[in-house]
């Protein structure tokens, strides 16, 4: 994973999709989603490690 493109692509791979039209929220819905993946086994550690940096620089653009 590269940039939040990809981690919503992640999230699609479990049927997951988040678009509620301010980017602030869907950064929010979608980390929250990722915690929730890998909280459940779904999701490795790296994975998951590096979709909340990818997550964490992305919001701090706003």
């Amino acid at each position: 994973m590269k940039d939040f493109y990809d981690v919503l692509q992640l999230l699609k791979r479990f049927g997951i999709y988040t678009y509620t039209g301010n980017k602030k929220d869907d950064i929010d819905m979608v980390q929250s989603e990722v915690k929730d993946l890998y909280d459940n086994g779904l999701l490795m550690k790296q994975d998951y490690l590096n979709a909340v940096l990818i997550l964490r620089q992305e919001a701090s653009k706003l």
